[in-house]
């Protein structure tokens, strides 16, 4: 039996493909996303009694547990580094990671009724989510120069050129959690129960972090396995340019940021791709 053949007067088909990133739609509606910046930072500071002290706090109470449990009581060396330096350093750049990646990864959970309401790129949320956390990065980041510039008087600390590398840090971490958050957050718009698993996973990354201890105190034999982690070069690269002390290489910044982009790139398109279909899994 042959098929029929037809001939259609009007075929509907769809536009839009996964790699239609409308990303001409997030510059056009760039006002929105700086509107919702200000508005993150201005409702911290209405429902909060000390409003952006927390921002200082938080760093430093960190910073002192640290230097107590893991540099007193544990005995954990730091390479000669000043214990209170050495924290500090590592826990401003990984409070703004892991926030960044908290926050995006729950994008389409908690941003679900305004999602089903209006329509504007969906991609604003995430970019507001790591805008604003780099607000609070850079109030923890004055403090953290603060305490530098007292310990680089007292000649305990020597910073070199390669400080100049903060910025391309920065843009690789928020890059890294803005793709591992939007790969999660795909995934959760439709198993809802991973977001209990995202803390735990949280945590866990910074324990295979060089944070707490340098990267010395790994094991030569389980190293080349460690630096898997692409965090590794990140913070390492940051820590020997403020601290002059670290094994910093270019090959392990180079594979961090391979990995960032690639990730990101990944993160992009699965979020793209789950947002057409999102409010029919909510």
């Amino acid at each position: 039996m042959q098929e029929q053949q037809h001939d259609w007067d009007l075929v509907i088909e769809s536009k839009s493909s996964l790699f239609d990133l409308k990303l001409k739609d997030v510059w056009r509606y760039r006002d929105l996303l700086l509107l919702f910046v200000r508005r993150d930072f201005v409702t911290f500071y209405k429902q909060t009694i000390l409003g952006p002290l927390w921002f200082i706090i938080q760093p430093l109470l960190t910073t002192i547990t640290f230097t107590i449990i893991f540099g007193r009581i544990a005995g954990i060396a730091t390479d000669g580094t000043p214990q209170t330096i050495f924290y500090m350093s590592g826990i401003i750049i990984w409070n703004y990671f892991s926030q960044c990646l908290t926050d995006v990864s729950a994008v389409f959970t908690t941003n679900a009724a305004m999602f089903g309401k209006v329509y504007f790129p969906r991609l604003i949320m995430p970019l507001k989510i790591v805008l604003s956390n780099l607000i609070k990065f850079g109030v923890q980041y004055l403090i953290f120069i603060i305490f530098l510039l007292y310990y680089i008087y007292t000649g305990e600390v020597k910073p070199n050129a390669w400080v100049l590398l903060t910025p391309y840090l920065i843009v690789l971490m928020a890059g890294m959690s803005l793709g591992i958050g939007m790969i999660i957050s795909s995934m959760t718009a439709k198993y809802k129960d991973l977001r209990f698993l995202i803390n735990f996973g949280v945590q866990l990354i910074m324990y295979v972090t060089p944070i707490i201890y340098p990267l010395s105190k790994i094991p030569s034999n389980y190293l080349p396995y460690y630096k898997l982690n692409p965090l590794v070069g990140l913070f390492e690269a940051f820590k020997h340019g403020y601290l002059g002390t670290g094994s910093f290489s270019l090959h392990d910044l180079w594979y961090s940021t391979l990995v960032s982009i690639g990730l990101l790139v990944v993160g992009t398109l699965i979020f793209n791709k789950v947002e057409k279909n999102f409010m029919d899994t909510v």
